[in-house]
């Protein structure tokens, strides 16, 4: 038979779990730091940081006036001259340092020549020779309209253009972009003193055409290493860690990227931590009026290295402390089954029926004896 002291005790262990249940876990306090506007918390995207190029600066570093082709090294020309068949040739190699060999003439350097520069050059040579020349020259194979693509791309390396070359065509001819999803910008370099940038997200989700920029011989296309950005969410989710932050990543998607709250999260205490400088802001979001009344003003638009953090609730804290307490308590039982490990049950029969003894935990029976001595065995 349970002694007073026993039940006297009861209370004072309930107490001491309660306390002890009060003090685990994290407990985020909202507070509130002086923020830069782009940091401030809001629903909607802050404007992008990076100075990208706009249509008027992408037309700025291009040549005014037509385009026109010029001969570099590695392209094959023809040449034709009426009449004379002997001076006539196919297929002429462009040497390395600009040189083509042409009968009656000897070497010609037409580095950077245009088709009627040739031609007018080779005309005036053959002059000397002929009366009224008729020279035609044509370009079989273009070698020297070419950019280099370097950077985060499925073929780096030098690509050649069949035409007037773009920043699209660029990046089609050198395999594509890896992953689309995770290109933000990419820059063209011209000459020693000219670089631009692009918002390669306006102009391939948005088709922001403008930003197609024309490539020129021995322009150079980057696309820079991606630093992966992610946001962290902890607490009472079923797959706690960071997530890669995407574009208009939000407190509710972050939380389903993270398998959604388990049974023990409450809805009512998620946590936004954002560092501003050395301090930050904590900011509380009741993910249950969204929920229950579609009220979005607190779906809070994620930026890098934002904690999300997801409270448990008060009776979820009582319970992870009575398993640490009693290992073999899977969850709180308030039922006959806990009165009776304390002894509470005993006392009341006793009190009530005259009874004594105990509730066999392991059977669906109790025994229990009388004042009479006599012992009886009944279903609880």
């Amino acid at each position: 038979m349970p002694s007073k002291n026993n039940i006297t005790i009861v209370p004072y262990c309930l107490l001491l779990l309660i306390i002890m249940s009060s003090c685990s876990g994290i407990s985020p306090a909202p507070t509130r730091v002086p923020t830069s506007p782009e940091r401030d918390f809001s629903i909607e995207l802050p404007k992008k940081k990076q100075n990208f190029a706009t249509k008027e600066q992408i037309e700025a570093t291009n040549p005014k006036g037509t385009y026109q082709y010029r001969f570099g090294p590695g392209d094959i020309v023809s040449i034709k001259v009426w009449r004379r068949p002997e001076l006539s040739q196919e297929s002429i190699i462009v040497s390395p340092d600009g040189l083509i060999a042409i009968p009656r003439i000897g070497n010609l350097n037409v580095i950077n020549c245009t088709l009627d520069d040739a031609q007018k050059l080779i005309t005036e040579k053959l002059e000397v020779f002929y009366i009224k020349p008729e020279v035609t020259v044509g370009v079989r194979e273009f070698h020297n309209n070419k950019a280099f693509v370097l950077g985060r791309i499925s073929k780096p390396g030098v690509i050649n253009f069949p035409g007037n070359g773009t920043l699209l065509e660029g990046l089609a001819l050198a395999g594509g972009l890896p992953d689309q999803g995770k290109m933000t910008r990419c820059s063209i370099i011209r000459g020693n003193n000219s670089v631009i940038w692009i918002d390669l997200q306006d102009l391939l989700k948005n088709g922001n055409m403008s930003l197609n920029a024309p490539i020129r011989n021995n322009d150079v296309i980057f696309i820079p290493e991606i630093n992966d950005e992610v946001v962290y969410v902890m607490g009472e989710v079923n797959v706690p860690g960071a997530i890669q932050l995407k574009d208009g990543m939000n407190v509710l998607k972050a939380i389903m990227h993270a398998g959604g709250m388990n049974k023990q999260a409450n809805p009512e205490k998620v946590f936004i931590i954002r560092q501003q400088d050395v301090k930050g802001d904590v900011l509380t979001v009741d993910l249950n009026k969204l929920i229950a009344h579609a009220d979005f003003s607190q779906n809070f638009t994620l930026l890098p290295n934002d904690i999300v953090y997801i409270s448990a609730t008060g009776m979820a804290k009582f319970n992870y402390t009575l398993e640490k307490l009693t290992p073999s308590l899977s969850f709180l039982n308030l039922g006959t089954s806990t009165a009776e490990s304390f002894g509470i049950m005993q006392k009341l029969r006793q009190n009530l029926w005259n009874q004594t003894g105990f509730v066999n935990g392991s059977s669906t029976t109790t025994t229990t004896t009388s004042s009479s001595g006599s012992t009886k065995t009944a279903a609880p």
